[in-house]
């Protein structure tokens, strides 16, 4: 059966995203649902692919879409271009997943110097047509011909000087039709050709566009800042023309059923009379709230608003709708399930599940990992003194601080030298996206809640503050005036409020957020008096811990951490790091230890340290009472514990030159030197060092010992792991075990009380993981070490990479995001299937764990659950993600497995 490359509104459904994108998919549900659509029809993806692969549309393209025009001609009983009465199409991209503003849209072709007239008859409005036709040359302009909209721009702002007026409106027809001579002019100079008059050609050019669009530079970053695939390529929709530019009794708007910011239910959303759809989004005019809607044109209004609970009904979501009103006549435009904040999110999938739209398990589903962390991050301090120089629309929540930048590559330049930045613009536009990636938050002095800048930052969970219009923005000056004549120069420090909207002077010190404060403390939301956020988080976090498989421990080093990652909901230590001990005051000690020059002198050092670390894993089991603490003997080097090389050298050199020699830091010296290691990650450390220097690891098993007996016999409960680290052969593991079992056993013999402890081992030298069937023969668990792993599995060294060309592969798509920050599934996760199959195989009781920061990356730890891991560790602060996105991946792979 031939490709089928075009689809009528009517032959599609919500459920043919991939095939016909997100928008298409979504018109053609309105339509079947019977709601007032445009007709129109679907160039596919799969077109676009040819396309992109082969650099031309597919033979049959061009008879197909001239079939579908056929029909909707007959349709809508108008011709295309028609000099007389003509029928105007859009040409709109539409990919499966919604990309706000990244892709190109054309409006109003089939406008030539022909049809130009019969649309004025048609309408009775000569401006109205005149101005439909400048929008087709500027769209077209620079859409398909890629020129510069700064060109049309002035040239508009040249027509409004003339005629003494900011305010496009108050352009007659006879401006218009000058600016449409104007702008011909312009494509003729900066294209080399002319404005194309015929209608089909425009309608093709058009759909070519936006194919090439799927790979613009701006679209390209914002697929990789948002993970969506770059082979989807995009839809093509192409739609009757409604129009909201006839007059007052015509307007355009977008409305969602839901506040998209904080998940308030009531009637939310953006009105601008007069105006066609890219005037709301692009924010060129403040716009009306949505509810003056119902005294502008009431009929329309409860259309809309009836509508809205139907759609909302059916997707059972929050919606995003685009309208328009053609002298009071209501079309629909788009709809998608709609773009929220992290807190909205919360709060609109808990006003679900009340409703009875959706259970508990899909309202898991809605909400993610990443977004509960975003509400973990601080807002401003109530308290704190604060000069409010402007006020905005709130456009998407969060408190952000630095300093003003008024372009996009200022704002990414600034950025990469580590300093904060808030962008400051009239309004953005997609090619604003590397500056408001780069930013801390975005204001702009135009647009509304529905504005370019608005629906991305809301996407990114970045803080916005839109349509602050008492400020006037300079963008030559490179500074904006506030309110009382005061001047805010770039490089000034502001502080923007997303979640009111105020704008303030300077530096507004900051405070935890209510999501946090909940996790401190063991009361009830309800006690608390919280908001419907809390309340939402609460019912979430519980209904996930019940059906998650995995456990969540902590990596935690100290008891403050290990008591605030209890609160957190830890299940255990999965990562306890004995190296941060050895620092401080300790650092003394450790130099004795490499220093010393006899058995003697080595157990001196080793005895000296010992009851230091007894005394850190006596107040780590305390504060873990009755769970399990995995500690890790000591990884790194030892020379990380010594003076910097170059620094110690001097110092040696500046003492002789003052004929005061240290005889002790020219010792030190040559022990560092001694140690010195090229590649220090691959060298002396882990297992290796254990083995090396005797008594070492011995010291550290006593010490978790007599922590534990000292706890138990005080009526605890301790639960000690040991963790070996960087064993690549069971040889290795098999001599510390058989020393690490008979210190155990002198401790428990000394101190009358049974001491049992798990021993085991991390994974995480590539080795390990293929020979990990001997290796679990000497080890009751492991732990994945997926830094280690990711590093000399991709024969990285982390502090190098990141540094020098990982942002290069990002850019060049080698990465989609940096394989330690999320894991590498592919690669490494291979490594991690081989050593859990073959770890199991040989030992079917084999404890399993992660205790990387890959553990709190809400996409490894679905990729975790999925191999059979039994925990995951990770950071506290981390540990409600990796909570959260245990159930949800518990979830999935339900569906997953009743799906097949």
């Amino acid at each position: 059966m031939s490709e089928k490359y075009v689809y009528d509104f009517a032959e599609g459904n919500r459920d043919l995203k991939d095939l016909l994108g997100g928008k298409g998919a979504n018109l053609a549900e309105m339509t079947n649902l019977g709601l007032p659509v445009p007709p129109g029809f679907i160039i596919t993806t799969e077109a676009c692919k040819v396309f992109l692969d082969s650099g031309s549309a597919p033979k049959k393209l061009s008879d197909e879409v001239s079939e579908h025009l056929a029909a909707l001609q007959d349709t809508m009983g108008k011709t295309l271009g028609d000099p007389t009465d003509p029928l105007l199409v859009s040409v709109r991209s539409g990919a499966k997943f919604s990309m706000p503003g990244m892709m190109e849209t054309v409006l109003n072709v089939g406008l030539n110097d022909e049809s130009v007239q019969g649309l004025a008859k048609q309408s009775g409005s000569d401006r109205f047509a005149w101005d439909s036709y400048r929008r087709l040359i500027q769209m077209f302009g620079k859409t398909v011909l890629d020129i510069d909209g700064d060109h049309f721009e002035d040239a508009i702002d040249e027509a409004k000087k003339a005629k003494r007026t900011d305010n496009d409106l108050d352009l007659d027809a006879d401006d218009l039709q000058a600016l449409v001579e104007n702008f011909k002019g312009v494509v003729r100079q900066q294209a080399g050709r002319e404005f194309p008059t015929d209608p089909r050609e425009q309608m093709d050019l058009a759909v070519e566009a936006v194919f090439n669009s799927w790979n613009a530079d701006r679209a390209i970053l914002y697929r990789r800042q948002e993970r969506i695939p770059a082979d989807l390529g995009t839809a093509v929709n192409i739609c009757s023309m409604v129009f909201g530019n006839l007059g007052s009794d015509s307007g355009t708007g977008v409305a969602f059923t839901r506040d998209p910011g904080t998940g308030e239910q009531g009637v939310y959303g953006d009105y601008l009379q007069n105006a066609q759809g890219e005037d709301v989004v692009a924010g060129v005019r403040n716009t009306l709230p949505l509810t003056d809607l119902e005294q502008i044109d009431k009929p329309a209004y409860d259309e809309l608003m009836s509508i809205m609970a139907k759609l909302e009904g059916h997707y059972r979501d929050l919606c995003d709708i685009e309208f328009t009103v053609e002298r009071n006549k209501l079309w629909m435009l788009q709809t998608r399930i709609g773009k929220r904040t992290a807190g909205a999110a919360f709060v609109v999938a808990n006003q679900l599940v009340d409703e009875g739209m959706i259970d508990l398990d899909e309202a898991l589903q809605r909400v993610t990992g990443a977004q509960l962390m975003q509400l973990m991050f601080p807002k401003f301090d109530d308290e704190a003194d604060k000069q409010q120089i402007a006020k905005g629309m709130n456009a998407s929540p969060g408190a952000a601080v630095g300093k003003v930048v008024f372009s996009s590559a200022r704002a990414v330049e600034m950025a990469e030298r580590g300093e904060k930045v808030i962008l400051v613009r009239r309004e953005t536009n997609p090619d604003d996206l590397a500056g408001m990636i780069a930013a801390q938050g975005i204001l702009t002095s135009r647009g509304g809640k529905t504005s370019h800048a608005a629906v991305v930052a809301r996407g990114m969970g970045k803080t916005c503050v839109c349509g602050a219009d008492a400020l006037q923005v300079d963008l030559k000056a490179n500074s904006f005036t506030a309110p009382g004549g005061i001047v805010v120069n770039e490089g000034d420090v502001v502080s923007i409020d997303g979640t009111s909207g105020a704008v303030y002077l300077g530096e507004v010190p900051v405070s935890p957020s209510a999501v946090v404060q909940y996790f401190e403390t063991t009361l009830a939301p309800e006690a608390q008096d919280a908001g419907e956020l809390v309340k939402a988080v609460h019912r979430f976090m519980i209904h996930a811990d019940q059906v998650r498989r995995l456990k969540v421990r902590a990596n935690s080093d100290t008891p403050e951490d290990s008591q605030r990652a209890r609160r957190f909901g830890a299940q255990g230590i999965g990562l306890c790091r004995t190296e941060h001990m050895f620092l401080g005051d300790r650092r003394q000690l450790v130099e004795e230890l490499i220093l010393a020059d006899s058995d003697h002198g080595r157990q001196a050092a080793l005895d000296a340290l010992e009851p230091l670390q007894r005394a850190d894993f006596v107040g780590i089991f305390e504060a873990m009472d009755g769970l399990p603490v995995t500690v890790r003997l000591i990884d790194p080097p030892l020379h990380e514990f010594l003076p910097d090389i170059t620094d110690l050298s001097v110092a040696v050199a500046l003492a002789e030159e003052r004929g005061e020699p240290d005889a002790k830091a020219a010792r030190l010296l040559t022990e560092v030197r001694r140690l010195h290691e090229s590649n220090p990650m691959l060298g002396l450390r882990g297992v290796r060092l254990g083995l090396a220097i005797p008594g070492l690891f011995a010291m550290q098993v006593r010490a978790i010992a007599e922590a534990a007996a000292e706890q138990k016999l005080a009526g605890g409960n301790p639960l000690p792991e040991i963790m070996i680290p960087l064993v690549g052969a069971v040889q290795e593991l098999e001599v510390i075990r058989e020393e690490a079992e008979a210190v155990l056993a002198s401790v428990a013999q000394t101190a009358g009380v049974d001491v049992p402890a798990l021993i085991g081992t991390m994974i995480e030298v590539p080795r390990a993981a293929l020979t990990a069937g001997d290796i679990a023969g000497a080890a009751e668990f492991f732990s994945f070490g997926t830094n280690d792993l990711t590093q000399m599995g991709w024969g990285f060294s982390r502090d190098d990479v990141e540094a020098s060309f990982f942002s290069t592969y990002l850019d060049k798509g080698i990465f989609g995001i940096s394989p330690f920050e999320s894991l590498d599934t592919e690669g490494i996760g291979r490594l991690i299937r081989i050593a859990v199959e073959e770890g199991r195989a040989a030992k079917p009781d084999l404890h399993l764990g992660v205790c990387g920061e890959h553990g709190g990356d809400p996409d490894s730890v679905h990729f975790f659950h999925e191999v059979g891991l039994d925990y995951v560790s990770c950071s506290p602060f981390r540990i409600p993600v990796a909570r959260l996105e245990a159930g949800r991946a518990a979830l999935s792979c339900a569906v997953t497995n009743d799906s097949r």
